[in-house]
């Protein structure tokens, strides 16, 4: 008999990175609320950079724990078609998490910025440069709006197949 639930961690960093993920977006778009320069908006900034590079770091252990242990199976069997569909989102989703926070990253560098994660000081990535940074920052902006289409079109999967599919896809995903 197969597993029904996802494991502890595996669930648990789900749903962190979920909420890391809403306070990364959030301190992003309400920073415009805080006049430049402030402490305020210099806190959202740190908050997302922060949080983001933690998305990015427990995205890597997410993936190291998937290798270990499987997926519980979801019952009834869905289609070949969804099965295969449903693989390629959580592929393109872990891309995302992983690339996402990574162009953060290489704007930090390319800006010239220090890079504080928990205490620490991470390392630049690539030597500053200017004109790189203004354009990493085009495609993190829209990366991350590619994102949130798939995050959206991910909850709506997992809320279709509890309610109307009726299976266990949701369910394997609870916290308890």
């Amino acid at each position: 008999m197969s597993q029904a639930k996802f494991n502890k961690a595996t669930i648990a960093i789900h749903w962190l990175v979920l909420l890391l993920m809403i306070v990364t977006y959030c301190t992003m778009e309400f920073r415009g609320v805080f006049e430049r320069g402030s402490d305020a908006r210099e806190t959202m900034k740190s908050v997302h950079y922060l949080f983001g590079l933690t998305i990015f770091f427990l995205t890597f252990l997410r993936v190291a724990i998937r290798f270990r242990f499987p997926y519980p199976a979801i019952e009834p069997t869905p289609p070949l078609w969804q099965h295969k569909l449903a693989a390629l989102t959580h592929l393109v989703i872990y891309v995302w998490l992983l690339a996402l926070p990574l162009i953060g990253w290489l704007i930090l560098s390319a800006e010239g910025k220090p890079i504080p994660f928990w205490g620490m000081e991470l390392p630049a990535l690539i030597a500053e440069n200017h004109d790189t940074a203004e354009a990493l920052e085009e495609i993190h902006e829209l990366v991350a709006k590619f994102g949130y289409a798939l995050l959206g079109f991910h909850a709506i999967a997992a809320i279709y197949h509890h309610h109307i599919v009726k299976d266990n896809t949701l369910l394997r995903m609870k916290l308890k």
